[in-house]
């Protein structure tokens, strides 16, 4: 693996996704898939995640932001990328902002 397989992805999610379980799904997804980073609520009603690893597994991980888990309802991601910024490992829930 290669510098450049890894990538940082920022993601905004917007819709039903407080109160839900988004956080907690997100958590265990990034977990599962071993990825670095953190996730949190902000308190405008949106969910909040950085998370770092390898490029095609932060793809997966996107596709499940964009669905979220059963109760939530995801209107859309606004998702940014860029290199790697050292998050931290294991991925974290961060308090509300």
């Amino acid at each position: 693996m290669t510098a450049e397989d890894l990538q940082r992805l920022h993601a905004v999610v917007v819709g039903r996704v407080q109160n839900v379980g988004f956080r907690a799904t997100t958590h265990d997804q990034a977990t599962r898939l071993q990825l670095a980073g953190w996730v949190r609520n902000r308190h405008e009603g949106t969910v909040e995640v950085v998370a770092e690893g390898r490029t095609e597994i932060l793809h997966d991980f996107l596709a499940f932001l964009h669905k979220g888990p059963r109760t939530a309802h995801v209107v859309r991601v606004d998702a940014t990328w860029g290199p790697v910024q050292g998050a931290p490992q294991p991925f974290a829930l961060k308090p509300t902002i």
